[in-house]
């Protein structure tokens, strides 16, 4: 095997540590004295609902809705699965949010409701609260996404502007509720995941509008006046830590960055490569964070008193990009081509940069590979890195090299994966 082999092997290990169909399974409750309805929303949601339908008792009684991201629905049979915008919400969403909420409403305290979590929901499920469109929800998501807030900042708005998310959902709901989540934010607390439908929201209106206001949005007025009479009327709030609505659900990470990146080490150490994990819940400007990375890359490799080749740089977490340019391209994709103009062809070192999701922001792509002479590939073709960077084009760039890594959707999603291999 070679470099670039070792390194799509570990992204492969990393995904698959995080496949639904394995660990849903492990979670599963006893069926209840009632029926069980399952809802979910997210890029894993259909293959959660299909791991759910696979394990449990096909004499049991089981029904229920999710929603997940364009292509990625899967053959269900019980549980009915809608597609709909992701990271911008659509009507597909909203429907779908409307139809779980009513379902959840329905249910008898014997009953149980089966929540399934992961990555995307939070623009999945988009019901916008009364006096918001969802045109206007749309624009406030577009400025939020745009402006490189981070993705904790962003839910607490969403929260605020949602009439199922926040712990809005649990507040509707009069039967047990068992949430199984699959992670893909940073520290992995439910809250913002999906916006946690189902879990207690710290923040509040208050916050909010902070995050409008440190960013310098310019939101449209309805949006506004929603937040500014919610922080004056405390009934408006989102459901807190402590409230009594949260003694009958349970919400429950079932799959990690973490996990994931233990997994890669392991099949790492297996080849005879040290690995070092720098964090899973890594954050900031995927260009910055890059230029801190190759400074240890590069201080391996010329002064190995500490730290010795072969050895693997692992991380995972969710860095930002703050769009200036036009061109294309996810925070991957943009961490990678900024880490190569660094390294600017460091010897024997390699590297991958990957959202376990399958696609990188909102192109076809994973992530992309470099090796030491990628630059030198690049200027044979007449391609300034520099440039590219400059203009958000990391994907246009990789594509000409042919180093775009292409896996289609992975029906998971734990988040981003960086691997850096210095030999």
């Amino acid at each position: 095997m070679n470099p670039r082999s070792y390194l799509l092997g570990s992204f492969s290990i990393a995904v698959k540590a995080a496949d639904p169909a394995h660990i849903v399974p492990q979670h599963l409750p006893s069926p209840p004295k009632g029926r069980t309805l399952v809802i979910g929303a997210g890029k894993a949601a259909a293959a959660m609902a299909l791991a759910v339908e696979n394990a449990w008792p096909s004499s049991v009684q089981l029904d229920g809705l999710v929603v997940t991201r364009y292509r990625h629905k899967l053959p269900t049979q019980r549980i009915k699965v809608i597609e709909a915008g992701h990271p911008i919400p659509d009507e597909n969403g909203k429907q779908a949010a409307r139809e779980i909420l009513a379902a959840v409403k329905a249910l008898k305290s014997d009953d149980l409701l089966l929540c399934l979590f992961s990555g995307g929901g939070s623009s999945l499920l988009s019901l916008p609260v009364d006096g918001i469109s969802l045109q206007e929800l749309k624009e406030v998501t577009h400025q939020l996404l745009w402006c490189g807030a981070r993705i904790q900042e962003i839910n607490t708005v969403r929260k605020h502007l949602s009439a199922i998310q926040g712990g809005r959902l649990a507040a509707a709901c009069k039967a047990p509720i068992l949430a199984l989540i699959i992670s893909d934010v940073t520290g992995d607390e439910a809250t913002h995941i999906a916006s946690g439908p189902c879990s207690p929201d710290p923040s509040t209106f208050s916050d909010a509008l902070a995050v409008l206001d440190q960013n310098h949005l310019n939101v449209p007025p309805s949006v506004r006046r929603i937040l500014l009479e919610g922080k004056v009327h405390a009934a408006s709030e989102t459901p807190k830590p402590g409230s009594p609505i949260f003694s009958r659900v349970e919400n429950k990470i079932i799959a990690s960055a973490n996990q994931s990146l233990l997994a890669s080490a392991n099949y790492f150490q297996g080849l005879k490569i040290a690995t070092l994990i720098l964090g899973d819940t890594v954050t900031g400007e995927s260009r910055e964070i890059a230029k801190s990375y190759a400074a240890l890359a590069r201080e391996i490799r010329i002064h190995p008193q500490l730290l010795k080749a072969p050895i693997v740089l692992l991380s995972g977490g969710e860095t930002t990009v703050t769009i200036k340019g036009n061109g294309r391209g996810g925070r991957n994709s943009e961490f990678l081509l900024s880490l190569l103009i660094e390294l600017d062809g460091l010897k024997d070192t390699y590297a991958l940069a990957c959202d376990t999701d399958g696609l990188d922001g909102t192109e076809n792509n994973a992530g992309a590979l470099i090796s030491p002479d990628s630059l030198v590939r690049a200027r044979q073709l007449g391609l300034n890195a520099a440039s590219f960077l400059i203009n958000n084009d990391a994907y246009t760039f990789f594509e000409q090299l042919n180093d775009l890594v292409i896996t289609g959707p992975t029906y998971t999603n734990v988040n981003d994966y960086r691997a850096i291999l210095i030999l």
